[in-house]
């Protein structure tokens, strides 16, 4: 039985393989929408400005927004102790968690620890911060929407006690 599966599964490649070509092939004389690639390392990283962030904090942007999708991608890293200041996403934001372990908290809310595989909701208007943690580098995808060509509303920064309340 496994044999057979095994067979049936490399035939269903195969006939993927050469059906692939051929719709790209007839994408490409009709015109159609064909897949893009960015390649790594093609968007220069950025510092966080400081006027937006605490500590050292890198920005690797992934995507835009634009005409495709109405919202950004990018990786930021903070180092130990690093943060954002609060802010709100007119269109909310979600973030994941890829390395390391970080801190959130949204205004009026304790501090919450976030972990790699940890997705975070920001709705729209909530005001919140993340970060890292106080000895450990965290890395997040931030998925932001964008409403009127806006992205973020920046605020005030984060303070040392306010970070320090977890």
């Amino acid at each position: 039985m496994r044999t057979k599966a095994k067979l049936l599964a490399a035939t269903a490649c195969a006939a993927l393989l050469q059906v692939a070509p051929a719709q790209v092939a007839i994408a490409q004389a009709t015109g159609a929408a064909a897949q893009e690639i960015t390649r790594a390392g093609s968007q220069a990283s950025a510092a966080g400005p400081a006027e937006f962030f605490t500590g050292r904090v890198r920005v690797d942007p992934v995507w835009p927004s634009d005409g495709s999708i109405n919202a950004s991608g990018a990786f930021v890293t903070f180092e130990p102790g690093a943060r954002s200041a609060w802010h709100t996403h007119p269109a909310g934001q979600r973030l994941v968690v890829t390395s390391g372990v970080g801190l959130t908290q949204e205004w009026g809310r304790p501090v919450q620890a976030i972990r790699p595989g940890d997705v975070v909701w920001c709705p729209p208007g909530v005001k919140h911060w993340h970060g890292a943690g106080p000895t450990t580098a965290m890395t997040h995808l931030a998925v932001t929407g964008t409403a009127d060509g806006r992205n973020v509303t920046w605020m005030e920064k984060v303070d040392d006690e306010q970070y320090n309340a977890h």
